[in-house]
């Protein structure tokens, strides 16, 4: 199998591609979710709004440690180090299931105190937290499930990341429709019939990649059970190179989590339009996401080759594509948000309060598909603190900006979203500087 990438057009499509089909499936899946929650009604798919962000939360703690160990098994995979790649993914399981043990530790015991502190109205506040003691037990199958990320888009095989999602998402269609309506001969369970279904999906994926995985052999390819011996120096790398992306991540969505509880301060409807937000987000941003991962994985591997001087216009080369497609998908938006919009059944007053904030999010989504891209060279390079650093000076500048739009002044929620704006200007500027100095080019992982 050769390991080595290559830095032209062909290769950044070869391997983007399939990990946008891999993104898209989970973000219809979830659109799907919010869309059956929305037939139960406006409240529903407000309370939809704060589980997901707090799942997200820990779903991107999860995208840390795959992002980390992607990264880790590129540049391997540059240095052409089959077994090695092995030990880390290996380890790098324990490691998953150790951070959803802390997940499901924390949410039985802190996060019902900070939502009922937090979220004013008491019904959304306990149908939040009955949802989200049920749902956080998919988190270990989640972790598991991405951990296959790392290593398939680190050996540069992401068209099997396909099989996987996809079987996830119709698993999860099927028992959404089951589950909350009591169809198929299942019982009604209503709102939290989403998250058992959530779960069983979750699951149901995880079976399907590694079956994947063991019938192409790559489990023998890369000696993944020849040496199950605790090796602390594993342990260690990964921890180190993957924390500072664990915490990026889970500070970011949390600043996230603190934006909709400030909407939420705005009403039903305010948050129930952001719901649809970040669907947008979720789906129009995936092929924005899938460069990110190409970068990070693409970058690493280079450098692992000794080819530094290719790492710049590699990375220009990503963010153009990214870019055009981004616009692509930002004309398309703004041509028809009423299509988009009409699926999920709340009636013209929604429609027209959601519209001028699909405008602002539109572009906030075009700035994303830069920035992203950029903070990915840097995860890449393997200065993750560097990539902490800079999300830590990014989430001060948002927060600051939403809590004084949204709470201080009390201006419409389009200003609250306009915060996009804010945080991806911030964060490109900071990892552009970054790359251009050259700093990151005596880092050795």
């Amino acid at each position: 199998m050769e390991l080595k990438l290559q830095t032209g057009y062909r290769q950044i499509l070869g391997m983007a591609l399939p990990i946008s089909l891999a993104m898209l499936v989970p973000q219809i899946n979830f659109i799907t979710n919010n869309i059956f929650l929305a037939g139960l009604g406006e409240r529903e798919l407000a309370s939809a709004g704060i589980t997901g962000v707090y799942y997200l939360i820990f779903a991107v703690i999860g995208n840390g440690l795959n992002n980390g160990l992607q990264a880790l098994i590129s540049r391997r995979a540059g240095q052409n180090l089959p077994k090695e790649i092995g030990r880390l993914f290996y380890h790098g399981v324990w490691v998953a299931l150790a951070y959803a043990g802390v997940g499901i530790f924390l949410t039985y015991t802190f996060a019902p105190l900070i939502l009922k502190a937090t979220i004013t109205n008491e019904a959304i506040a306990t149908e939040v937290i009955d949802f989200l003691h049920i749902r956080i037990w998919g988190l270990p199958f989640l972790y598991l499930y991405v951990m296959r990320n790392a290593l398939l888009v680190g050996i540069n095989k992401t068209r099997f990341l396909v099989w996987g999602t996809l079987s996830e998402a119709v698993v999860n269609i099927v028992l959404d429709y089951g589950l909350i309506y009591g169809n198929f001969g299942l019982p009604a369970i209503g709102f939290n019939g989403a998250a058992y279904a959530s779960i069983i999906a979750e699951a149901t994926g995880l079976l399907v990649i590694y079956v994947i995985i063991h019938w192409k052999g790559f489990h023998k390819q890369f000696s993944f059970f020849e040496d199950i011996r605790w090796d602390g120096s594993q342990f260690k790398l990964i921890f180190v190179y993957s924390s500072p992306l664990v915490v990026q991540y889970a500070v970011s969505i949390a600043s996230w989590e603190y934006f909709y509880i400030l909407i939420e301060h705005h009403g039903e409807r305010a948050l129930a339009v952001s719901n649809t937000m970040r669907n947008i987000f979720g789906l129009f941003g995936i092929f924005s996401w899938a460069f990110a991962s190409t970068t990070n994985a693409m970058v690493s591997n280079v450098i692992g080759q000794g080819r530094h001087d290719e790492v710049i216009p590699l990375i220009k080369r990503i963010a153009m594509i990214s870019f055009s497609i981004s616009m692509a998908l930002f004309i398309a938006l703004n041509l028809s948000p009423e299509s988009f919009l009409s699926f999920y059944q709340q009636g013209p007053g929604f429609i027209e309060a959601a519209i001028p904030v699909v405008r602002i999010v539109s572009v906030a989504l075009l700035m994303m598909s830069i920035g992203t891209v950029w903070l990915n060279a840097v995860t890449g390079t393997g200065n993750t603190q560097v990539n902490l650093i800079i999300e830590l000076i990014t989430i001060v500048i948002y927060s600051v900006y939403v809590y004084i739009t949204l709470e201080y002044l009390n201006l419409p929620i389009t200003w609250g979203w306009a915060s996009e704006w804010v945080y991806w200007v911030s964060m490109f500027a900071m990892a552009f500087f970054y790359i251009r100095s050259g700093r990151w080019r005596k880092k050795e992982i």
